[in-house]
């Protein structure tokens, strides 16, 4: 019912829903599309929330779907590992080639391999970077979404503590 009158109030498909049963507390958005959209929250969760912190969660992730962050996620993994692909063959290119050449040439191999080792050094840095800030950025947004969505801010506040295990609450 949570589930189905938050999406009312904004004019959204309802996902699927499903439960884990299982006593952690944890809750998920998944899915591409209307036909595959799933909220997904555990027993714990459910068992361990008020009903107006429950329902701040499920804005959370209906928010997550609504701002399309699954599809997000999956165009960032393709392009991290498209990079990461075309520098293991630049790496392995330069690499096994230098093997064959190495009784002609003098370290020069060699300083071509380091140097292919930093760049792909620098660029996993900075793709790691870029994950974190957008997964961190879009978190804050499923997070302000779902507080204007429920208009009840401090049940998603008190949600969070509890599941964080720092619940004074």
């Amino acid at each position: 019912n949570l589930t189905e009158n938050l999406c009312m109030s904004i004019g959204m498909t309802m996902p699927m829903l499903r439960i884990i049963e299982s006593d952690g507390l944890n809750a998920f958005a998944s899915g591409i599309n209307d036909k595959t959209y799933t909220v997904t929250l555990t027993r714990g969760i459910i068992d361990t929330l008020e009903d107006d912190e429950l329902e701040g969660v499920i804005a959370h992730e209906l928010m997550h779907i609504r701002n399309h962050d699954v599809k997000l996620l999956i165009v960032s993994i393709i392009f991290v590992g498209i990079f990461s692909f075309i520098m293991q063959i630049a790496y392995r290119s330069i690499y096994y080639g230098s093997l064959r050449k190495r009784n002609n040439d003098k370290g020069g191999g060699a300083a071509l391999v380091i140097i292919v080792l930093v760049l792909a050094a620098v660029a996993y840095f900075l793709s790691f970077l870029f994950k974190m800030s957008l997964s961190r950025k879009r978190e804050f947004l499923a997070d302000a979404g779902a507080a204007e969505m429920t208009r009840k801010p401090w049940a998603l506040a008190n949600a969070l503590a509890k599941i964080s295990g720092n619940s004074t609450v």
